[in-house]
């Protein structure tokens, strides 16, 4: 296999360049979720600017593997994820522009009878959502997914489960947010809020004051950084995958599978998307000795797929500031995208294990590595909800690598918080309080 690596997928959109005065809503961060929380207060009448650090999408966003589950999600997080399924198959048409939407299926494969009984108790536990999941045989598993050769003990498989292009989808929305009055500035990191009192009045960025009745923060892996310093305590630690596209080839489906040690999905030019499932880089920071305690739980299920090391992103974490005031320079103007290293080796891992269970694609010539962080929560659910210590500010970050195939119900559920709108669905799993106890 060739590799020629090139950095993560990027495009671009006119934006603007002044900072207005005011807005009814700023939201901080221009990834997905903030983008679709942003189309959807415009299309509302509402005055919305979304302020982004550095580019839009240009971290998590357009770095992700573009999956749209709900298959082995926790019942209370699945009403997200079936509620997104219908938002994305009208979001073409609602933004105007094609996001590679495709209800093709995923397939995740087992590959002993443990793993089996895993699907089996997650099927059970959903049995009341009205989902299409299904527990496959190995002969099943052929006849989806044809030319492997592995002995796996079965899988399961949900139909209506999909995939878009990360490439296309922010983009798109942001686009049409612009279309229906929103203002989106790049390059313009959000350092504080202006409180009058405890109630939000406003933001502060590098580049002057907005003022504003209510905040959106949406900033992905920098939200804790952020509510750090206003004295908010989210517990989120990174973690990082590695991605591969191949040039366009032959391939075995359509549908996405997810093997122990591999996943792939057609990407919408004809070639595929690859990781290692079981290998995601857990780089040690500061935060991993303050908050790590709240993760054992999860540790000793997901522990064994995490690969931890002790390096140089300690101390570049380290070298941000946790505090600092309004007038100083802020982390995010420091950093403006987080791109971490790419991990290759565990992109050979992924490509030698997916061709020996499919031997099509030993002959796969790889065209485009990339790397992306993402901010997982000790449940690994998000955090869609109002601060109460600071009216005026609702949050809607910690995804944990979810955050693509949920942002168009996310981002309305939080403008429907802001609204005071009857929300999507319940917004109780994601309530900001389950975590004062841990």
């Amino acid at each position: 296999m060739k590799d020629s690596q090139v950095e993560s997928p990027t495009a671009s959109i006119t934006t603007s360049d002044r900072l207005p005065r005011s807005a009814s809503v700023v939201i901080i961060g221009g990834g997905i979720v903030g983008l679709t929380a942003a189309l959807t207060l415009s299309e509302r009448g509402v005055q919305v600017v979304v302020l982004e650090k550095g580019s839009v999408a240009g971290e998590q966003s357009s770095r992700n593997q573009g999956w749209i589950r709900k298959t082995s999600r926790a019942p209370a997080d699945v009403p997200l994820a079936a509620a997104s399924d219908r938002l994305w198959a009208g979001l073409a048409e609602r933004v105007g522009s094609d996001v590679g939407y495709r209800q093709a299926g995923i397939l995740f494969l087992a590959k002993s009878e443990a793993e089996m009984h895993v699907h089996e108790k997650w099927l059970q536990s959903v049995e009341q959502c009205d989902l299409d999941s299904r527990l496959l045989t190995l002969r099943d598993i052929d006849h989806l997914v044809p030319g492997g050769r592995g002995d796996w003990a079965g899988g399961i498989y949900t139909p209506s489960d999909g995939r878009a292009e990360p490439s296309l989808a922010a983009y798109a929305i942001a686009r049409a947010a612009r279309a229906k009055g929103a203002i989106i500035l790049e390059n313009c990191a959000v350092r504080s809020l202006v409180l009058s009192g405890s109630r939000v009045t406003g933001a502060v960025t590098e580049h002057g004051e907005i003022r504003s009745d209510a905040v959106l923060l949406a900033g992905g892996l920098w939200s804790r950084r952020f509510l750090g310093n206003l004295g908010v305590d989210l517990p989120t630690l990174p973690l990082t995958v590695s991605v591969a596209r191949t040039a366009p080839m032959e391939g075995p489906t359509e549908i996405a599978v997810g093997g122990p040690d591999f996943s792939f999905r057609k990407h919408a030019d004809g070639g595929f998307i690859v990781t290692q499932r079981s290998a995601v880089k857990a780089p040690i920071t500061l935060d991993h000795l303050l908050i790590g305690q709240r993760y054992i739980s999860s540790l000793k299920t997901q522990g064994r797929y995490l690969r931890v090391s002790i390096g140089r992103e300690f101390f570049q974490d380290l070298a941000l500031p946790r505090r600092w005031k309004p007038d100083a320079r802020s982390p995010f103007e420091r950093v403006r995208t987080k791109d971490p290293a790419i991990d290759q080796r565990a992109i050979g891992e992924a490509f030698a294990a997916l061709s020996a269970a499919w031997p099509v694609f030993e002959q796969a010539e790889i065209v485009q590595t990339w790397a992306g962080t993402v901010d997982v929560t000790p449940d690994s659910t998000p955090v869609i909800d109002h601060v109460s210590s600071i009216p005026g500010l609702t949050v809607c970050t910690g995804f944990s690598g979810h955050g693509f195939g949920t942002s168009p119900t996310a981002g309305e559920l939080a403008a429907d918080l802001i609204t005071g709108a009857d929300p999507i669905i319940d917004p109780s799993p994601y309530r900001f309080g389950r975590f004062a106890a841990s």
